[in-house]
C-alpha cells in the first residue's frame, strides 16, 4: 500500500481557508444572523439597545416558540436581551411548550421519596408550632 502523500504547507492553508469560508457562508445565512441585519438592535421587552461587543448579549426569540420557524422576513422572531429571553422562556415553562409530547400533568411521580422515612430519622414526630 503507498503512503498517503503528505499535505504541504500551501495546500493546508488552502484547505483551512476553504473550511472558514464554507463555515462563514453557513453561519451567515442562519437565522440569528438575517434577524440582526432585518430587525434594530433594541430588546423588544426591555427596550435595551445594543451595539459593539455587547450585541452578543441580544438573542432571537421565536415568537411562537418554534425555532424551526424561521420565514425569511422574520415575521416570527423579535430580539430580546438574555435576562428578557430567560424570563420568557421561564414564564411559558409550566404551559407545557417546552415539554416532549408529555403535557406537564402526565409526568410520572418519582420513584422514591427521599422524606418518606425523616420523622423516623430525627426521632419521633416533629414538634409542632404553638403559635
Amino acid at each position: 500500500m503507498k503512503p498517503k502523500p503528505r499535505e504541504t504547507d500551501e495546500q493546508k492553508k488552502a484547505r483551512l481557508i476553504g473550511e472558514l469560508r464554507q463555515y462563514r457562508r453557513e453561519r451567515e445565512s442562519g437565522y440569528r444572523v438575517k434577524a440582526l441585519r432585518l430587525l434594530p438592535h433594541i430588546c423588544g421587552s426591555c427596550g435595551r439597545e445594543f451595539d459593539g461587543k455587547r450585541l452578543r448579549e441580544l438573542t432571537v426569540h421565536h415568537k411562537d416558540h418554534n425555532f424551526k420557524n424561521n420565514p425569511p422576513d422574520g415575521s416570527n422572531w423579535e430580539l430580546l436581551c438574555l435576562y428578557c429571553h430567560d424570563h420568557e422562556h421561564e414564564s411559558h415553562a409550566g404551559d407545557g411548550r417546552y415539554t416532549e409530547d408529555k403535557p406537564v400533568g402526565d409526568i410520572p411521580p418519582p420513584v422514591a421519596n427521599p422524606f418518606a422515612n425523616l420523622d423516623d430519622l430525627l426521632g419521633g414526630a416533629a414538634p409542632k408550632d404553638e403559635g
